[in-house]
């Protein structure tokens, strides 16, 4: 397994204390678990404020998972690339021939446990549609999506329901979307408004 913050020895244990610290006295807690599978693209919303980092963190530490990101190819080159790579970080390199959803699939593929984060929205401000890109991943690798739900009214983050993509991608998408309805994130005024077919 790839090493990272998240399963380094001593470090992970440290950050998982202080994650949990910091989630109980700001009231978030955690209901669900993440699925037992290898491989599977973990999904968060809504994705309304710069907080909803620090909340991811907390609840990535409580549960004791090591998960990747995408990121730019040029945050990976040195002298602190080491640094983002240790972070769960995926570099996505733009100027190749293929395609992002293409390098995911490959690195998917190469890896024997690959837990990929990704928030739909793509930005913490308002918008009218959600990024496929998430979609298309978890089909073409043939594994299935996570959600994460963030629940900011009652601060709760609702973790663990699995959905296999199937051959309809529009009864997909309408099914994905409905485990978000009626759910507010940390700034309920920037929910996003639909999901793009």
């Amino acid at each position: 397994m790839k090493t990272t913050i998240f399963n380094t020895p001593i470090i992970s244990l440290f950050f998982r204390l202080v994650s949990n610290s910091i989630m109980r006295m700001t009231g978030w807690r955690v209901e669900g678990k993440l699925p037992d599978l290898p491989k599977y693209v973990l999904i968060g919303a809504p994705h309304t404020s710069n907080w909803d980092f620090v909340l991811f963190l907390g609840i990535v530490f409580y549960l004791k998972a090591s998960v990747r990101f995408m990121g730019k190819a040029e945050l990976f080159r040195s002298p602190f690339g080491w640094f983002f790579y240790w972070c769960g970080g995926i570099p996505v390199d733009r100027k190749k021939s293929t395609g992002l959803v293409e390098q995911m699939v490959d690195a998917c593929n190469k890896s024997e446990q690959f837990i990929l984060v990704i928030a739909p929205e793509g930005t913490r401000y308002k918008v009218k549609e959600w990024k496929m890109g998430f979609y298309h991943i978890a089909a073409s690798a043939g594994v299935p999506v996570v959600t994460a739900v963030v629940d900011g009214k009652h601060k709760v983050a609702h973790i663990g329901r699995v959905f296999q993509p199937t051959e309809n991608m529009e009864a997909d998408i309408k099914t994905i979307k409905g485990f978000f309805d009626g759910v507010t994130g940390i700034n309920p005024n920037k929910k996003y408004i639909t999901l793009k077919d």
